[in-house]
């Protein structure tokens, strides 16, 4: 309770300065009241009106305010300025083709349990990956926190809501050591030769070769340092290209030189000197990317689409060799499976621990953030060569393989099998 100068009660919020004015103040629903005046009987009034309108100001803006301006004013003040610049354009319209399509016009304060769950059966009915709708869950989920916080709903009802898990495995592409040969001597004349076997020999994200600049390379001290990665993504229907920061803190390492690393590199810097030199005026750099180590043919950042362009072409290149050969072995062609550069990256780390690498090591390098996506890997080695060597045990005891022992189960050949 506030007092006057002679020490008498005069309410809460109210107080009498020394230069003998009445001041009133009051915070309601987060706005702040400071009024003065020198009669005390119209300042209270004032006061009361005050604290009415500030109240009745706030139950009117939850009353109109819908699910998609809340959304606006929460992902501009609580995620934008945190985010990479890269994720803002993504996360905003994940919500918008999820939620915000189904339940933006809504009243936040309307909004129940049922209605978040029946947006998350559609987008079941439509096919939606659980991850997808997990998501969608998530991130809606923290802006009703966030409004429940701010006093604008009771309750946040994205509790409580049934997706369904997906059983399906994930299956990672690795190519074998025969496979890895095969891919690159497929490429020794292709203009991207240099740049897969340094993926080979690093295992860097597509985006980091995209983004990786000469400056970046230690010939004196035989590594490359990961700084940034390459972006590319439509937003609005206009292409942004940006340098940023890459994935995780963990991604910023140091990858040492392995195998033909340094000579590929010193190969890549003559053939980008060149080509600068016959292009000329044509030759297409983006404003900051000056110094990349990687480019196309004409200059320009190598994103993924020419990753992945380029490494369809040498995957069908494979397979038509290997057809021709196979009509003049009188054989069935063996094919050579579709990969994608992620594949690149994985064959890597399977190298790794195929050499017996210690798979914190192999983390560092890699740049994963989490130990569990390292051991992933490793346990895909460790089953391979489980498989290898079940195979040496077949050998030994009937002189065939695990799978021609499956075949003598069936009748059609001897050995291990006709010994069970």
């Amino acid at each position: 309770m506030g007092k006057d100068n002679k020490g008498r009660e005069l309410g809460k919020g109210l107080y009498q300065r020394k230069d003998g004015r009445y001041e009133a103040r009051a915070k309601i629903n987060g706005k702040n009241i400071d009024i003065f005046g020198r009669n005390l009987r119209e300042l209270k009034k004032r006061f009361e009106e005050e604290k009415e309108l500030a109240a009745n100001r706030l139950e009117a803006r939850i009353n109109r305010l819908t699910l998609s301006e809340w959304f606006d004013e929460w992902f501009e003040n609580y995620k934008v300025p945190y985010v990479k610049e890269t994720s803002v354009f993504p996360m905003r319209s994940k919500f918008y083709n999820s939620f915000g399509k189904r339940l933006g016009d809504m009243r936040l304060v309307d909004i129940t349990n049922i209605d978040v769950q029946n947006v998350i059966t559609q987008m079941n009915k439509e096919g939606k990956a659980a991850s997808t709708m997990r998501e969608a869950l998530g991130r809606m989920r923290e802006c009703m926190e966030s409004a429940k916080n701010n006093r604008l709903i009771p309750i946040n009802p994205c509790f409580e809501i049934n997706v369904p898990w997906e059983n399906r495995q994930v299956k990672r592409r690795f190519l074998s050591p025969e496979e890895q040969n095969t891919f690159l001597k497929t490429v020794e004349h292709n203009w991207y030769k240099e740049m897969f076997y340094i993926m080979f020999l690093t295992g860097m994200r597509i985006g980091e070769v995209g983004g990786l600049m000469w400056s970046d390379i230690d010939f004196d001290n035989k590594c490359i340092h990961i700084n940034r990665s390459l972006s590319c993504q439509y937003e609005y229907g206009k292409k942004m290209l940006r340098l940023t920061e890459p994935k995780t803190h963990n991604s910023y390492r140091k990858i040492p030189f392995f195998g033909e690393a340094e000579e590929m590199y010193l190969s890549q810097q003559k053939k980008v000197k060149e080509l600068k030199k016959t292009l000329g005026s044509r030759w297409r750099g983006e404003e900051g990317c000056e110094d990349l180590v990687f480019v196309t043919t004409m200059g320009s950042p190598v994103l993924r689409y020419h990753a992945e362009k380029e490494i369809k072409k040498v995957v069908k290149e494979i397979n038509l060799q290997e057809s021709v050969q196979a009509v003049r072995e009188q054989r069935e062609p063996v094919v050579f499976e579709d990969m994608y550069p992620h594949a690149i990256r994985h064959t890597f780390c399977s190298r790794c621990f195929e050499a017996d690498m210690q798979p914190k090591v192999v983390q560092s390098i890699m740049g994963h953030q989490h130990y569990s996506t390292t051991i992933d890997i490793y346990t895909h080695v460790t089953d391979a060569k489980f498989e290898e060597e079940i195979d040496k045990f077949g050998l030994a005891l009937g002189g065939g393989t695990t799978e021609e022992a499956e075949d003598m189960e069936e009748g059609e050949g001897a050995g291990f099998g006709m010994m069970m």
